[in-house]
Protein backbone atom coordinates (compact mmCIF):
# COMPACT_ATOMS: atom_id res chain seq x y z
CA UNK A 1 0.00 0.00 0.00
CA UNK A 2 2.93 2.33 0.77
CA UNK A 3 4.03 2.18 -3.08
CA UNK A 4 0.91 3.14 -4.23
CA UNK A 5 0.76 6.51 -2.74
CA UNK A 6 4.63 7.14 -2.28
CA UNK A 7 4.09 10.12 -4.92
CA UNK A 8 1.02 11.58 -3.33
CA UNK A 9 2.64 10.92 0.26
CA UNK A 10 5.91 12.73 -1.03
CA UNK A 11 3.81 16.07 -1.42
CA UNK A 12 4.38 17.62 2.04
CA UNK A 13 0.84 19.47 2.78
CA UNK A 14 -0.48 15.48 2.39
CA UNK A 15 2.37 13.64 3.69
CA UNK A 16 1.95 10.10 5.64
CA UNK A 17 -0.69 11.40 8.23
CA UNK A 18 -2.79 12.91 5.35
CA UNK A 19 -2.42 9.77 3.43
CA UNK A 20 -3.87 8.45 6.28
CA UNK A 21 -7.01 10.58 6.97
CA UNK A 22 -8.12 10.33 2.70
CA UNK A 23 -8.07 6.20 3.93
CA UNK A 24 -10.44 6.79 6.35
CA UNK A 25 -12.78 9.32 5.00
CA UNK A 26 -16.51 8.93 2.99
CA UNK A 27 -16.95 10.82 0.06
CA UNK A 28 -20.37 11.02 -1.67
CA UNK A 29 -20.43 11.77 -5.30
CA UNK A 30 -24.09 13.02 -6.25
CA UNK A 31 -24.20 12.42 -10.65
CA UNK A 32 -21.92 10.23 -12.48
CA UNK A 33 -21.69 11.86 -15.66
CA UNK A 34 -19.02 13.85 -16.79
CA UNK A 35 -17.63 15.59 -13.27
CA UNK A 36 -19.20 12.43 -11.37
CA UNK A 37 -16.52 10.20 -13.29
CA UNK A 38 -13.71 12.48 -13.29
CA UNK A 39 -14.31 13.12 -9.29
CA UNK A 40 -14.35 9.49 -8.82
CA UNK A 41 -11.62 8.40 -10.85
CA UNK A 42 -9.69 11.05 -9.10
CA UNK A 43 -10.62 10.05 -5.30
CA UNK A 44 -10.43 5.96 -5.79
CA UNK A 45 -7.44 6.94 -7.18
CA UNK A 46 -6.24 8.90 -4.17
CA UNK A 47 -6.95 6.29 -1.56
CA UNK A 48 -10.33 7.68 -0.55
CA UNK A 49 -11.67 5.08 2.22
CA UNK A 50 -14.89 4.93 0.96
CA UNK A 51 -17.05 6.58 -1.63
CA UNK A 52 -21.37 6.33 -2.66
CA UNK A 53 -22.35 7.33 -5.80
CA UNK A 54 -25.26 8.27 -6.96
CA UNK A 55 -27.07 8.59 -10.41
CA UNK A 56 -30.17 8.13 -12.20
CA UNK A 57 -29.17 7.72 -15.64
CA UNK A 58 -27.78 5.17 -18.07
CA UNK A 59 -24.53 5.16 -20.21
CA UNK A 60 -25.18 6.16 -24.35
CA UNK A 61 -23.28 6.81 -26.77
CA UNK A 62 -22.70 10.81 -26.70
CA UNK A 63 -21.51 10.20 -23.13
CA UNK A 64 -18.21 8.36 -24.23
CA UNK A 65 -16.94 11.88 -25.54
CA UNK A 66 -16.25 13.35 -22.20
CA UNK A 67 -17.26 10.99 -19.39
CA UNK A 68 -14.32 9.00 -18.64
CA UNK A 69 -15.02 5.90 -17.08
CA UNK A 70 -17.69 4.43 -19.65
CA UNK A 71 -17.11 2.13 -22.69
CA UNK A 72 -18.48 1.14 -25.69
CA UNK A 73 -19.24 -1.67 -24.12
CA UNK A 74 -21.26 -0.18 -21.28
CA UNK A 75 -23.12 1.91 -24.01
CA UNK A 76 -24.37 -1.86 -25.75
CA UNK A 77 -25.14 -2.99 -22.52
CA UNK A 78 -27.34 0.14 -21.46
CA UNK A 79 -25.61 -0.06 -18.13
CA UNK A 80 -26.53 2.52 -16.12
CA UNK A 81 -23.91 4.67 -14.66
CA UNK A 82 -23.68 4.29 -11.17
CA UNK A 83 -22.72 0.14 -11.91
CA UNK A 84 -20.33 1.12 -14.75
CA UNK A 85 -18.52 3.64 -12.51
CA UNK A 86 -17.72 1.24 -9.79
CA UNK A 87 -16.99 -1.56 -11.87
CA UNK A 88 -14.43 0.35 -13.84
CA UNK A 89 -13.14 2.22 -10.43
CA UNK A 90 -12.66 -1.23 -8.75
CA UNK A 91 -10.59 -2.06 -11.08
CA UNK A 92 -8.52 0.77 -10.30
CA UNK A 93 -8.17 0.10 -6.73
CA UNK A 94 -9.81 -2.32 -4.91
CA UNK A 95 -9.13 -1.39 -1.79
CA UNK A 96 -11.80 1.35 -1.72
CA UNK A 97 -15.22 0.47 -0.54
CA UNK A 98 -17.71 1.53 -3.22
CA UNK A 99 -21.17 1.99 -2.67
CA UNK A 100 -23.26 2.50 -6.14
CA UNK A 101 -27.04 3.54 -6.07
CA UNK A 102 -29.61 4.04 -9.67
CA UNK A 103 -31.91 6.30 -8.19
CA UNK A 104 -33.18 9.60 -8.15
CA UNK A 105 -31.21 12.15 -5.95
CA UNK A 106 -34.10 13.94 -3.76
CA UNK A 107 -33.85 14.20 -0.36
CA UNK A 108 -36.05 11.17 1.00
CA UNK A 109 -33.39 8.82 -0.90
CA UNK A 110 -30.28 10.75 0.32
CA UNK A 111 -30.87 11.21 3.72
CA UNK A 112 -30.23 7.49 4.62
CA UNK A 113 -26.84 7.03 2.73
CA UNK A 114 -25.92 10.21 4.42
CA UNK A 115 -24.48 8.54 7.36
CA UNK A 116 -20.59 9.37 8.17
CA UNK A 117 -19.96 10.84 5.40
CA UNK A 118 -17.69 13.63 5.47
CA UNK A 119 -17.82 15.05 2.22
CA UNK A 120 -20.13 15.65 -0.51
CA UNK A 121 -19.62 16.29 -4.26
CA UNK A 122 -22.06 18.07 -6.46
CA UNK A 123 -21.23 16.24 -10.18
CA UNK A 124 -25.07 16.97 -11.03
CA UNK A 125 -26.88 18.58 -14.09
CA UNK A 126 -29.38 20.96 -12.73
CA UNK A 127 -29.85 23.16 -9.72
CA UNK A 128 -33.15 21.49 -8.27
CA UNK A 129 -31.00 18.74 -6.73
CA UNK A 130 -27.76 21.28 -5.92
CA UNK A 131 -30.64 23.32 -3.60
CA UNK A 132 -31.29 20.22 -1.80
CA UNK A 133 -27.75 19.42 -1.51
CA UNK A 134 -27.23 22.84 -0.11
CA UNK A 135 -30.01 21.72 2.41
CA UNK A 136 -28.50 18.49 3.15
CA UNK A 137 -25.37 19.63 3.71
CA UNK A 138 -26.40 21.97 5.98
CA UNK A 139 -29.00 20.29 7.84
CA UNK A 140 -26.26 17.64 8.74
CA UNK A 141 -23.04 19.64 8.74
CA UNK A 142 -21.59 18.18 5.77
CA UNK A 143 -19.01 20.46 3.69
CA UNK A 144 -20.00 19.71 -0.28
CA UNK A 145 -18.25 21.47 -3.40
CA UNK A 146 -20.08 22.98 -6.01
CA UNK A 147 -18.95 22.45 -9.61
CA UNK A 148 -20.56 23.60 -13.04
CA UNK A 149 -19.78 23.66 -16.74
CA UNK A 150 -21.12 24.42 -20.01
CA UNK A 151 -19.36 24.85 -23.43
CA UNK A 152 -15.77 26.62 -22.16
CA UNK A 153 -16.65 27.83 -18.87
CA UNK A 154 -17.37 26.68 -15.48
CA UNK A 155 -17.30 27.63 -11.68
CA UNK A 156 -16.57 25.80 -8.79
CA UNK A 157 -17.00 26.94 -5.08
CA UNK A 158 -16.36 25.30 -1.98
CA UNK A 159 -19.77 26.04 0.81
CA UNK A 160 -18.68 24.98 4.85
CA UNK A 161 -21.92 25.20 6.73
CA UNK A 162 -21.66 27.67 9.70
CA UNK A 163 -18.29 29.53 7.96
CA UNK A 164 -19.45 30.51 4.22
CA UNK A 165 -21.98 31.59 2.14
CA UNK A 166 -24.19 28.74 0.78
CA UNK A 167 -25.51 28.38 -2.55
CA UNK A 168 -28.75 29.91 -2.01
CA UNK A 169 -26.87 33.19 -1.01
CA UNK A 170 -24.48 33.20 -4.36
CA UNK A 171 -27.21 32.41 -6.92
CA UNK A 172 -29.77 35.19 -5.00
CA UNK A 173 -26.99 37.69 -6.08
CA UNK A 174 -25.56 35.89 -9.64
CA UNK A 175 -28.36 35.60 -12.35
CA UNK A 176 -28.46 31.87 -13.78
CA UNK A 177 -28.03 31.49 -18.31
CA UNK A 178 -30.17 28.69 -18.45
CA UNK A 179 -27.54 27.23 -21.27
CA UNK A 180 -27.31 23.56 -21.08
CA UNK A 181 -24.56 20.71 -22.68
CA UNK A 182 -27.39 19.84 -24.82
CA UNK A 183 -27.82 23.45 -26.08
CA UNK A 184 -24.61 24.73 -26.25
CA UNK A 185 -21.95 21.48 -26.18
CA UNK A 186 -19.29 21.13 -23.99
CA UNK A 187 -15.41 20.78 -24.25
CA UNK A 188 -13.78 17.70 -22.14
CA UNK A 189 -11.41 20.65 -21.04
CA UNK A 190 -13.73 22.48 -19.40
CA UNK A 191 -14.78 19.36 -17.55
CA UNK A 192 -11.15 18.63 -16.59
CA UNK A 193 -11.02 22.47 -15.27
CA UNK A 194 -13.63 21.96 -13.25
CA UNK A 195 -12.45 18.67 -11.61
CA UNK A 196 -9.18 19.54 -11.03
CA UNK A 197 -10.63 22.55 -8.67
CA UNK A 198 -13.08 20.53 -7.03
CA UNK A 199 -10.58 17.76 -6.13
CA UNK A 200 -7.97 19.77 -5.34
CA UNK A 201 -10.48 21.20 -2.59
CA UNK A 202 -11.54 18.04 -1.72
CA UNK A 203 -7.84 16.55 -0.49
CA UNK A 204 -7.57 19.33 1.15
CA UNK A 205 -10.70 18.64 3.24
CA UNK A 206 -9.71 15.03 3.33
CA UNK A 207 -6.39 15.10 5.07
CA UNK A 208 -7.68 18.34 7.29
CA UNK A 209 -5.66 20.85 5.97
CA UNK A 210 -8.84 23.38 6.25
CA UNK A 211 -6.20 26.90 6.22
CA UNK A 212 -5.39 25.60 2.64
CA UNK A 213 -9.16 25.81 1.44
CA UNK A 214 -9.44 28.39 -1.33
CA UNK A 215 -12.63 30.92 0.11
CA UNK A 216 -13.44 32.25 -3.66
CA UNK A 217 -15.72 31.39 -6.30
CA UNK A 218 -13.50 30.28 -9.32
CA UNK A 219 -15.06 30.99 -13.01
CA UNK A 220 -13.47 30.60 -16.12
CA UNK A 221 -13.89 30.77 -19.86
CA UNK A 222 -11.08 28.52 -21.37
CA UNK A 223 -11.80 29.74 -25.04
CA UNK A 224 -11.69 33.01 -24.42
CA UNK A 225 -8.35 33.01 -21.79
CA UNK A 226 -10.62 34.28 -19.13
CA UNK A 227 -10.08 33.41 -14.87
CA UNK A 228 -11.05 35.18 -12.13
CA UNK A 229 -11.59 34.25 -8.43
CA UNK A 230 -14.58 36.35 -7.17
CA UNK A 231 -14.77 37.44 -2.88
CA UNK A 232 -18.10 36.27 -2.50
CA UNK A 233 -17.95 36.66 1.57
CA UNK A 234 -20.36 40.06 1.52
CA UNK A 235 -23.11 37.96 -0.14
CA UNK A 236 -23.92 35.57 3.30
CA UNK A 237 -27.00 36.81 4.80
CA UNK A 238 -28.35 36.33 8.09
CA UNK A 239 -31.90 35.51 7.03
CA UNK A 240 -31.32 32.98 4.25
CA UNK A 241 -33.71 29.85 4.51
CA UNK A 242 -30.82 27.57 4.35
CA UNK A 243 -27.60 29.36 6.03
CA UNK A 244 -28.84 32.15 8.11
CA UNK A 245 -29.75 32.63 11.58
CA UNK A 246 -33.01 30.47 11.67
CA UNK A 247 -32.70 27.87 8.95
CA UNK A 248 -36.12 26.33 7.09
CA UNK A 249 -34.19 24.11 4.55
CA UNK A 250 -37.31 25.13 2.25
CA UNK A 251 -35.44 22.85 -0.39
CA UNK A 252 -36.36 19.86 1.70
CA UNK A 253 -40.55 20.33 1.45
CA UNK A 254 -42.36 19.36 -0.76
CA UNK A 255 -44.02 22.75 -1.76
CA UNK A 256 -40.07 23.49 -2.74
CA UNK A 257 -39.74 20.45 -4.93
CA UNK A 258 -40.56 19.86 -8.95
CA UNK A 259 -43.38 17.97 -9.07
CA UNK A 260 -44.21 15.01 -12.19
CA UNK A 261 -47.18 13.50 -13.16
CA UNK A 262 -48.52 11.81 -15.79
CA UNK A 263 -51.46 12.79 -17.59
CA UNK A 264 -53.77 10.33 -18.12
CA UNK A 265 -54.26 8.89 -21.55
CA UNK A 266 -52.43 11.63 -23.26
CA UNK A 267 -48.36 10.33 -23.21
CA UNK A 268 -47.15 12.98 -21.59
CA UNK A 269 -45.51 14.30 -18.40
CA UNK A 270 -46.52 17.21 -16.87
CA UNK A 271 -43.26 19.07 -14.51
CA UNK A 272 -44.08 21.83 -12.43
CA UNK A 273 -41.24 23.84 -11.51
CA UNK A 274 -40.79 26.14 -8.05
CA UNK A 275 -40.40 29.31 -10.59
CA UNK A 276 -41.67 30.89 -13.77
CA UNK A 277 -39.87 30.63 -17.36
CA UNK A 278 -38.14 33.65 -19.02
CA UNK A 279 -39.54 32.77 -22.13
CA UNK A 280 -37.55 35.02 -24.54
CA UNK A 281 -34.06 33.68 -22.94
CA UNK A 282 -35.11 29.92 -22.92
CA UNK A 283 -36.23 30.31 -26.67
CA UNK A 284 -32.58 31.69 -27.51
CA UNK A 285 -30.67 28.81 -26.05
CA UNK A 286 -33.01 26.29 -27.19
CA UNK A 287 -32.97 27.75 -30.71
CA UNK A 288 -29.32 26.11 -31.05
CA UNK A 289 -31.66 22.64 -30.89
CA UNK A 290 -34.15 22.82 -32.97
CA UNK A 291 -36.99 25.47 -34.23
CA UNK A 292 -38.70 27.25 -30.94
CA UNK A 293 -42.91 28.29 -31.63
CA UNK A 294 -42.75 30.80 -28.65
CA UNK A 295 -46.26 32.93 -28.03
CA UNK A 296 -46.64 35.42 -24.40
CA UNK A 297 -47.87 32.19 -23.52
CA UNK A 298 -45.04 29.36 -23.78
CA UNK A 299 -43.22 27.83 -26.39
CA UNK A 300 -42.43 24.50 -27.76
CA UNK A 301 -39.94 22.37 -29.54
CA UNK A 302 -39.28 19.01 -31.31
CA UNK A 303 -36.27 17.96 -29.60
CA UNK A 304 -35.23 13.84 -30.48
CA UNK A 305 -38.44 11.96 -30.67
CA UNK A 306 -40.71 14.60 -28.17
CA UNK A 307 -42.37 17.35 -28.16
CA UNK A 308 -41.69 19.76 -25.45
CA UNK A 309 -43.86 22.86 -23.84
CA UNK A 310 -42.55 25.54 -21.64
CA UNK A 311 -45.43 27.25 -19.78
CA UNK A 312 -44.53 30.59 -18.57
CA UNK A 313 -45.69 30.11 -15.38
CA UNK A 314 -43.21 27.03 -15.06
CA UNK A 315 -45.12 24.14 -16.21
CA UNK A 316 -43.40 21.37 -19.08
CA UNK A 317 -45.22 19.28 -20.75
CA UNK A 318 -42.95 16.81 -22.44
CA UNK A 319 -45.27 14.80 -25.27
CA UNK A 320 -44.19 10.99 -26.33
CA UNK A 321 -43.43 9.10 -23.02
CA UNK A 322 -45.31 8.29 -19.97
CA UNK A 323 -41.48 7.56 -18.27
CA UNK A 324 -41.44 10.05 -15.33
CA UNK A 325 -37.74 9.58 -15.27
CA UNK A 326 -37.32 10.01 -18.84
CA UNK A 327 -38.99 13.28 -18.63
CA UNK A 328 -37.25 14.21 -16.13
CA UNK A 329 -33.70 13.69 -17.94
CA UNK A 330 -34.97 15.68 -21.52
CA UNK A 331 -36.20 18.37 -18.83
CA UNK A 332 -32.82 18.79 -17.48
CA UNK A 333 -30.95 18.10 -20.60
CA UNK A 334 -32.61 21.26 -22.11
CA UNK A 335 -33.28 23.80 -19.25
CA UNK A 336 -30.51 22.60 -16.58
Amino acid sequence: MTDRYSRQTLFNPIGKQGQENINAKHVMIIGCGALGSANAEVLVRAGVGKLTIIDRDYVELSNLQRQQLYTEQDVEEELPKAIAAKNRLTQLNSHVEIDAYVMDAVAESIIPLLTNVDLIMDATDNFDIRFIINDLAHKYDIPWIFGSCVGSTGMSYTVLPGQTPCLSCLLSTMPLSGATCDSVGIITPTIQMVVAHQTTEALKLLVEDDQALRSKLVTFDLWNNMYQTINVERTKKHDCPTCGENPSYAYLTYDAQTKTEVLCGRDTVQIRANREFELDELAANLNRIGTVKQNPFLLSLHYQSYRIVFFQDGRTFVHGTNSIEKAKSIYYQLVG
